[in-house]
């Protein structure tokens, strides 16, 4: 693709911007390529270039995403749809508009850097996307992030949205309505995504997801916070799961192409991918846990995001958290060796839900009748270790709505029904994987072993244990296979790997309590047998 050059913003080639309402009165770069853009990153201090080529900026004090700055403008087009509430809060029209002026003559007095890219690898359901920034380095993790346009496709290109993103500007809540001066704004009617008052770049691609949360289930197209392979018969497998529970490194399986890592949809014609690249954690990356990430840390054109780096050699230390837990790289998909180039596969054979279960009460592996499927992906539960306080190992459990609660704009039971209808029409067979704890609740039992967790994987994936025979959990009702070839028969009853089984029990029922309560806000949203699919009120 060639790289377009600089635009004064007195040429005419600088006038596609006025649609959107800005006219710089400075220099704008339109489509630039990743040297390019290194080198206006460097010229400008953005970050550094680290050994091995990639390169590192530092966000903070931003250093993940800011969900209570988050809004939906309230507008008749989409105002009766959206499930307002804690997660889509609404701004009135007239502070978006009051907001939208500053941020446009905050911008329009920068430095621009402009990048056109689309979302959604099936070209029926793609949509351009216009990045309007004033750093190079956030336009190279959009160029990373999302799918890029030919040359022929930037002569014709017309942007469906526009983003407008002001990380130095601070909204002022009196005249903003906004909590603080950090805001994160989507406006359906306008099509337009106002991001300011934080450096975190993350923002920029979940802003795009919430988009197309809203808009394609209007096409029965179900959009999808998972991770996509395809085995060698071209079979299909999704990987729900939030964060650490192993979504994107059991996708990146070596004996299985990598469809994408975390954002996708399920249309008509089967599984797509929405971006061109991955945003994978690196915190405590090893080469040997996940070489292919782990290499593309070390080249030309992946942004690290807040990795700590030696300032005279320009290592990097990924074992290091001095400045966040949420270290990051994004990197085009390309650079994972076993990728499918189109983006695209068919009708899912498998879905599998991640949990990192803490409590060590869930089985390592289940196979979900459809209605636990439902079950699960409404509750989209793990529960993680609690925070490095010292002292406090007593686990934390999360609930977030078809693993992705922050990023829906439409009430959770409309992702469920797509979901629903879509595993009859396919035949498709769910599984409920732990990735957590076995023996005992973390500080007690031990982490399951991720060698044997792609074990079980691969064998359900690939049939294997389609008749093998299974035992019902007490508590949750799931089936549990009885044998999977190379896992100790003692690792897949959790019960059983306690040496106190009262106390497993104790844990169990607190662990059912938990989803009882979680799952009363959809109660009257599902059918009996739906409700009837979760933990029993007591072991049997």
């Amino acid at each position: 693709m060639t790289a377009h050059a600089t635009r004064s913003a007195e040429g005419k080639r600088g006038s596609p911007l006025e649609a959107a309402g800005l006219t710089p009165q400075r220099a704008v770069h339109w489509n630039l390529g990743p040297p390019a853009l290194y080198e206006h990153a460097a010229r400008r201090g953005e970050g550094v270039i680290v050994e091995g080529g990639a390169f590192c900026a530092v966000t903070a004090p931003h250093t993940g995403r800011s969900p209570n700055d988050k809004f939906l403008v309230r507008e008749p087009s989409s105002g009766g749809e959206i499930a307002w509430g804690r997660v889509n809060q609404p701004l009135a029209p007239e502070h978006f508009e009051r907001l939208k002026a500053a941020t446009l003559a905050h911008l329009a007095a920068q430095e621009l850097f402009v990048r056109d890219l689309f979302t959604g690898a099936d070209p029926n359901h793609r949509f351009g996307m216009r990045f309007v920034t004033p750093s190079a380095w956030y336009a190279l993790f959009v160029y990373n992030m999302f799918l890029r346009p030919t040359a022929s496709d930037l002569a014709s290109f017309t942007p469906a949205w526009t983003v407008l993103h002001a990380p130095e500007l601070h909204a002022d809540p009196a005249l903003h309505g906004t909590h603080s001066g950090t805001f994160i704004v989507i406006h359906f009617a306008q099509r337009t995504i106002l991001i300011g008052g934080t450096r975190y770049a993350g923002e920029l691609k979940k802003s795009v997801f919430t988009i197309l949360n809203y808009l394609l289930p209007k096409r029965g197209v179900l959009p999808m916070h998972c991770s996509a392979n395809l085995g060698r018969t071209g079979d299909a497998s999704l990987f729900f799961g939030l964060s650490g529970t192993g979504k994107t490194t059991l996708s990146a399986d070596p004996e299985r192409a990598l469809i994408g890592d975390d954002e996708h949809g399920w249309s008509d014609l089967g599984v797509f991918n929405f971006e061109g690249g991955c945003y994978a954690k690196v915190i405590r990356l090893s080469r040997e846990g996940e070489p292919e990430i782990f290499a593309a840390t070390r080249m030309f054109g992946t942004v690290l995001e807040n990795v700590v780096v030696d300032p005279r050699t320009r290592a990097i230390d990924l074992d290091s958290a001095d400045i966040t837990e949420n270290t990051r790289a994004s990197y085009p998909i390309h650079y994972v060796p076993n990728h499918v180039p189109g983006g695209m596969g068919g009708h899912p054979s498998h879905v599998v839900f991640l949990t990192c279960d803490a409590y060590g009460v869930l089985p390592p592996l289940a196979r979900l009748s459809p209605a636990q499927a439902m079950y699960h992906f409404l509750s989209g539960y793990t529960a993680k270790v609690a925070g490095t306080e010292r002292g406090v190992t007593e686990p934390k459990a999360t609930f977030s709505a078809c693993f992705g609660a922050p990023f829906l704009p439409l009430s959770p039971n409309v992702y469920a029904s797509l979901l629903g209808e879509k595993i009859a029409q396919h035949g498709v067979q769910c599984w409920l994987v732990n990735t957590g704890w076995s023996g005992g609740p973390y500080g007690v039992g031990e982490r399951i072993r991720l060698g044997l967790t792609r074990a079980m994987v691969r064998a359900a994936l690939a049939g294997t244990l389609d008749r093998t025979p299974t035992a019902p959990e007490p508590v949750f009702g799931l089936e549990v296979p009885l044998q999977v070839p190379g896992i100790p028969d003692n690792l897949l009853l959790p019960r059983g790997t306690w040496s106190d089984p009262a106390a497993y029990d104790a844990q169990a029922a607190r662990l059912g309590q938990m989803f009882r309560h979680n799952f009363e806000q959809f109660r009257d949203q599902v059918h009996a047998a739906v409700r009837e699919a979760g933990p029993r009120s007591a072991p049997p």
